[in-house]
């Protein structure tokens, strides 16, 4: 049995509204899940780097909330 590991991407709209896109990681496979849209995608490669793309250009989510 392969361990799951989680974890999350948050931004913040121009509006005050958080976007959150999940990483979920299994063995080598990260998955990609938006909250707000539903968007998927398998990230093998900077997870973490394309959900940050994903909530700018889908949400114009740029605010990061640990920066504030």
């Amino acid at each position: 049995m392969s361990q799951i590991d989680r974890s999350k991407v948050s931004r913040w709209d121009l509006h005050g509204r958080e976007h959150v896109v999940r990483v979920r990681r299994s063995g080598a496979r990260r998955t990609l899940r938006c909250d707000t849209c539903g968007w998927r995608r398998v990230a093998p490669f900077l997870p973490w780097l394309r959900a940050q793309e994903h909530l700018a250009d889908a949400h114009q989510a740029t605010v990061n909330p640990a920066a504030a």
